[in-house]
């Protein structure tokens, strides 16, 4: 499979028409500074909330190199609300994309199974493009999703230290250190299904909203406009998506206005 002569990824996750955030793009994302203020406010105060939500189970998805850490403070606006949030088990997002959906999707039963009740998802970054391949591949089991942050239509758009990162760890992975992403990810059948799920319409009765900012560095607002989804604007960096308390009321009120899941289909 034809590959860029300066990256391993495979041409088909660089459509043309869509801009790649330069090397100086990354000084947007100071402003994680002031996001990581109002975060640690928000973690004192706890906020206002009421219960909304009515138990109704989210699952949270992390983004690329990131843990079920980075959404905490999501996770407790969301409960504060009245929804019942899961984590993805996911302790660094590096590995194989298709292993880690085939572990997803096996959370997403078991917590539909427990709750009686397809579930949302909400993904930051890669952690969105999981999503929306969960919600392609298994309707029975996903109500909504939205994903922030997440360059779903042009991956190999992504900002250069992204995109250095996903290489050093297929270089890790041929060196024999298991769990990382491989070549296969970049421009094989990880790729491939990764990219034909992102180009799949979302099916009927699944609602999908996505989030983007043009004040992120890592990847350009444009890649990240599904434009069969609900597009949501909102300021933030790249990485202060996933902790901007004003973030997490965006997310919250997209839920709110989304249908309530009902039971799942036998």
């Amino acid at each position: 499979m034809a590959t860029h002569d300066r990256s391993a990824l495979a041409d088909f996750l660089s459509p043309a028409g869509y801009v790649q955030p330069r090397m100086w793009d990354l000084t947007k994302e100071w402003t994680l500074i002031p996001e990581a203020g109002r975060a640690v406010a928000r973690a004192v105060t706890g906020g206002p909330g009421r219960a909304e939500g009515a138990d109704q189970p989210v699952l949270l998805v992390p983004g690329f190199l990131a843990g079920d850490y980075s959404l905490r403070l999501l996770s407790a606006t969301l409960r504060r609300h009245g929804y019942r949030t899961y984590s993805a088990r996911v302790t660094s997002n590096a590995g194989c994309l298709l292993t880690t959906a085939a572990m997803l999707e096996q959370r997403l039963e078991q917590i539909a199974e427990s709750r009686d009740s397809r579930v949302r998802i909400v993904g930051h970054s890669l952690g969105g493009m999981l999503a929306r391949g969960l919600a392609v591949r298994r309707p029975d089991l996903v109500s909504g999703i939205v994903t922030m942050g997440s360059p779903m239509m042009a991956p190999g758009r992504s900002h250069p230290l992204l995109l250095g990162a996903a290489e050093l760890l297929m270089q890790l992975s041929r060196l024999g250190i298991p769990g990382l992403m491989s070549e296969s990810c970049l421009s094989g059948d990880c790729a491939v299904q990764a990219w034909e799920e992102s180009r799949s319409p979302v099916p009927m009765g699944v609602d999908f909203a996505c989030l983007y900012s043009y004040g992120d560095g890592l990847v350009h607002a444009r890649t990240c406009i599904d434009p069969t989804a609900l597009p949501v604007e909102v300021t933030a960096s790249h990485i202060g998506m996933a902790i901007d308390p004003r973030v997490a009321d965006t997310v919250l009120s997209v839920l709110r206005h989304q249908a309530a899941p009902v039971a799942r289909s036998a």
